[in-house]
């Protein structure tokens, strides 16, 4: 099984198919007319001695110092090596084959000026399952992710670091056991390589396809929550809804009604009490607002994936060489830090929904769900921890976009930081999952005190699939273990639990 690429039609069920169900990248073929074409562009302009810059001038700040023709491959291969400078633990290695494919689709739009067996190596390390390793710090999010996209860009000339069939080697020794050969950088190849925004892009489309998985779980989770709680039902009802008409409020407030449907454990406005706090009442507006910022997310993912970020430009059809600025980050720096702040607004609400479930003042259940309070400390710190991830996730969704520091002798004045924003953005995604982890082993805690066999169909089965990894406390126990499997079940087994909870 094959997917074409040709820098204009790449989509997220693509994206997956190629990182996680190994189908094979091919270049479509009006998308080789287009590389040949942009190439031929390049080569011409160096036959006719036209200055074009990063083919025959230095780069950022030496824009102006040309450089003669016989130099021109060793300016390339410069470029990668004094700009591999990233640094940190490397990105995982489904980003790193996410950058891969980001990359070569850019190029395969022909705006670059690549020679097509360039691209066609970084296709072939994809299919052949070679990825390099790229350090995950150092990149501005303007000038393109120059750092991390030069580690890339070691992995074709056989340099730098490289995971083979899951074994770490150097590059070449990588390239060699695939049954593949180096290519040697010609003019404006090096540059093509680096100048863009794969990086942060790559990164921004791992999280936010977790982050949609997560936040369709966390109304699942939630609604269990509301059983354990013996929450009102009313303020799910449609016509409040009608009156606030945001599409994703609406769809929230009718899952989490259909999910309780025939649940012998919801009660209505007066039954126990007239309303309910916060935490549970607006479990629509927030987690439907939630949903309108990855409705934005998805937006600009779906516009970056698609584009030529890097500079200068080639447009055959005019012959027009144009310096620009699309390798700028600014429109997925934004995105990154709206996704950010989104995702811990689903761990800061659920925190509070967890507090409801253990604490004895606030409910008529057990204090801290244990099995023998005062003996047996039960959940209690398990509120702890969630409180300690969110507080963590205030601080790293300060937004990374209003930042800036120049660079290049201030030639480069003003950058994106995107990168960094994506990178904070999934790591609030990895609280948060934990977070919601800790709200579904105490919602399935109360549900057994309550009376799991009361449950709504749907609800049992989320509970059910608790269960498959975290017992009914019956006595204190190490309950980390239980938070990280569980956490780690709601990632690698996400979509038949979002099966279940959506069917």
């Amino acid at each position: 099984m094959f997917i074409q690429i040709d820098g204009n039609s790449l989509t997220y069920d693509q994206i997956h198919q190629v990182i996680h169900e190994g189908y094979s990248v091919k270049i479509s073929s009006d998308a080789l007319e287009n590389i040949k074409k942009s190439r031929n562009i390049v080569e011409e302009s160096i036959i006719n001695n036209k200055v074009i810059y990063g083919v025959n001038t230095g780069f950022g700040k030496f824009s102006d110092t040309v450089i003669s023709k016989d130099d021109l491959a060793d300016l390339q291969i410069n470029l990668i090596r004094s700009h591999a400078c990233a640094l940190g633990e490397p990105f995982s290695l489904e980003v790193s084959k996410v950058m891969l494919l980001l990359r070569a689709n850019a190029l395969a739009k022909g705006f670059s000026g690549i020679r097509l067996e360039t691209l066609q190596l970084l296709i072939d390390c994809l299919n052949h399952n070679v990825a390099p390793v790229i350090p995950s710090q150092g990149s501005l999010g303007a000038s393109g992710d120059l750092a991390p996209l030069s580690h890339l860009a070691l992995l074709l000339v056989g340099e730098g670091e490289a995971i083979y069939n899951g074994e770490k080697m150097s590059g070449g020794e990588a390239l060699k056991q695939a049954g593949l050969e180096p290519i040697k950088l010609q003019a404006k190849e090096g540059l093509a390589l680096i100048n863009g925004t794969q990086a942060m892009t790559a990164v921004g489309v791992v999280a936010y396809m977790e982050a949609q998985e997560l936040a369709d779980l966390a109304d699942g989770i939630a609604a269990l929550t509301l059983e354990g709680l013996q929450g009102i039902v009313d303020a799910f009802t449609p016509e409040s809804h009608s009156v606030r008409p945001y599409p994703e409020q609406q769809k929230v407030a009718g899952r989490i009604l259909s999910y309780l449907e025939g649940s012998q454990l919801t009660t209505t406005q007066g039954q126990i009490r007239v309303q309910d706090a916060y935490s549970l009442r607006c479990i629509p507006q927030v987690h439907g607002a939630v949903q309108q910022v990855l409705n934005y997310v998805r937006e600009k993912l779906t516009i970056e994936i698609n584009s030529a970020t890097d500079n200068p430009l080639i447009f055959s059809d005019s012959g027009k060489v144009i310096s620009g600025g699309n390798f700028h980050g600014q429109p997925i720096a934004f995105a990154m830090d709206f996704l950010g702040i989104a995702m811990s607004e689903i761990a800061s609400i659920s925190e509070r929904r967890i507090e409801r479930l253990v604490n004895p003042q606030l409910n008529d259940l057990p204090a801290f769900l244990s099995p023998d309070p005062g003996l047996q400390s039960g959940l209690m710190i398990t509120q702890y921890a969630a409180a300690s991830l969110v507080s963590e996730n205030k601080t790293l969704a300060h937004p990374s976009s209003v930042d800036s520091i120049p660079s290049s002798a201030n030639q480069e004045d003003h950058v994106s930081m995107g990168t960094t924003a994506a990178r904070h953005a999934y790591q609030i995604i990895q609280n948060s999952r934990k977070v919601l982890a800790i709200e579904a082993i105490c919602a399935a805690q109360a549900a057994d005190f309550r009376g799991s066999n009361k449950l709504a169909p749907e609800t049992k089965r989320v509970y059910s699939k608790i269960r498959e990894a975290v017992p009914t406390i019956t006595q204190d126990r190490i309950f980390s273990l239980d938070i990280e499997r569980l956490a780690k079940l709601l990632k690698e087994d996400v979509r038949e639990v979002n099966y279940q909870l959506m069917h």
